[in-house]
């Protein structure tokens, strides 16, 4: 018996770092299950799916204490389809693949701010609306089956909505997506709140 689980036997409730990893383990495995309207669930489907879930374990296990959590729409063909991380693509992680713009930008500011380690990237609906080789807007029910992934992960953190879409649903404070000319705006948008305005 570990020390963890030693302490948890004598005092009847688990060491907060267990409970932690616990809620993200039952997180990924209800993702893993997840239906989103017609959205493909790459956590669970497809080549790579196993790689896909540990990549986000590792992620989210890295990221455990990110005050700040960045909400965007939807996970992207070349994103998080592929890498199984949000706003990350697969160049980015293992140097192979195509590159993903809004992901590039993302990386870029988070290390220019001196943000990355301390930002948790999530998307309202963390499957993919889309084809193999392209993106759609994602429907009213695949938003409304994604908030709950999107709310847990905001327990006890501060909350940004990347672009209108996650602002609507979570009513959280916006900067604009860094896509299509948007990345000056989403940089001056994370500089607001790193030195804590809105």
């Amino acid at each position: 018996m570990n020390s963890a689980t030693s302490r948890a036997t004598s005092s009847g409730c688990w060491p907060p770092s267990v409970r932690v990893r616990m809620r993200m383990e039952g997180l990924i495995e209800r993702l893993t299950r997840a239906e989103i309207g017609a959205t493909f669930n790459f956590y669970r489907d497809g080549e790579g799916a196993v790689t896909r879930r540990e990549r986000l374990r590792a992620y989210l296990e890295s990221r455990r204490n990110a005050p700040l959590l960045l909400v965007g729409e939807a996970a992207g063909y070349r994103g998080a389809r592929v890498s199984g991380i949000p706003f990350t693509s697969e160049r980015q992680l293992t140097g192979i693949g195509p590159a993903e713009p809004s992901a590039t930008i993302v990386h870029r500011v988070l290390a220019e701010l001196g943000l990355e380690e301390s930002v948790l990237l999530w998307n309202v609906v963390p499957t993919h609306p889309g084809t193999e080789s392209s993106n759609r807007p994602p429907r009213r029910g695949e938003i409304a089956a994604g908030i709950p992934f999107a709310r847990e992960l905001a327990r006890g953190r501060r909350v940004v909505a990347v672009g209108r879409v996650a602002q609507a649903v979570l009513g959280a404070p916006y900067v604009r997506h860094p896509s299509h000319g948007g990345a000056a705006e989403f940089r001056a948008g994370l500089l607001r709140f790193r030195t804590g305005g809105r």
